[in-house]
């Protein structure tokens, strides 16, 4: 039986009261305004937004797409339209965060980034080096066109923390069951067997091999059963 979720956080995503900017990811790739706040945040450059928030067309400004603990190790924040820096993105949890195609920042989360190296390293074989690393993952993430890349996946077949879809929604997988994710927040286990059917993967192929080798990620409490 994997690792139980809620025994990382105690707590689910926090609301924020004044208008959300489009910051907020969600595991199908899409960056969104939404009114919930995330236990961490992701770097893929500087990003435009415009007066009201909202983004501009780039998605990315490089292939280096980490995933960083909330507080910085040196405290630096350029706020959400810096000069300089990058633009951050916030994730409900590191689950989130992968399927959408990001991997652990070395600098901020050193513990999670070693572990996720050496999974790599047991699932595609060898040693990588991040940019290595980061070029395979944005082979199989992301189109030129902005939209995710998906996979067909045998649904019995499939590891914890992965995010398949399931009647058009995102579903995480844990303890052999499916939890519906809507609205900034896990719901209750889907009835539905882990067979030999077919199921949409959202999570990067290379990434899904990094968790069926024994990377744990951070996640967020869902209810039991």
């Amino acid at each position: 039986m994997g690792r139980a979720l809620s025994s990382h956080f105690n707590h689910g995503p926090t609301l924020v009261t004044h208008a959300p900017l489009q910051n907020r990811v969600l595991p199908t790739g899409e960056i969104v305004s939404a009114s919930f706040r995330g236990t961490f945040t992701g770097n893929r450059g500087i990003l435009d937004l415009d007066a009201q928030g909202r983004l501009g067309t780039s998605r990315w400004k490089h292939k280096h797409w980490i995933i960083c603990d909330l507080v910085h190790p040196r405290g630096r924040y350029h706020g959400p339209r810096p000069a300089r820096g990058w633009t951050p993105l916030f994730f409900i949890d590191e689950a989130i965060a992968l399927a959408a195609g990001h991997r652990p920042c070395a600098y901020c989360r050193p513990k999670a980034y070693r572990a996720w190296v050496k999974a790599w390293s047991r699932a595609h074989g060898g040693s990588s080096g991040h940019k290595e690393i980061d070029m395979a993952l944005h082979s199989a993430r992301v189109t030129r066109a902005r939209t995710q890349i998906r996979h067909e996946a045998v649904l019995r077949d499939l590891p914890d923390y992965v995010f398949v879809l399931y009647r058009d929604q995102p579903h995480l997988v844990f303890n052999r069951s499916l939890y519906p994710f809507e609205s900034g927040a896990y719901g209750s286990a889907v009835a539905l067997p882990f067979d030999a059917r077919q199921a949409t993967v959202l999570t990067p192929h290379p990434t899904l091999a990094v968790l069926a080798a024994g990377y744990e990620p951070e996640t967020c409490s869902i209810p039991d059963g």
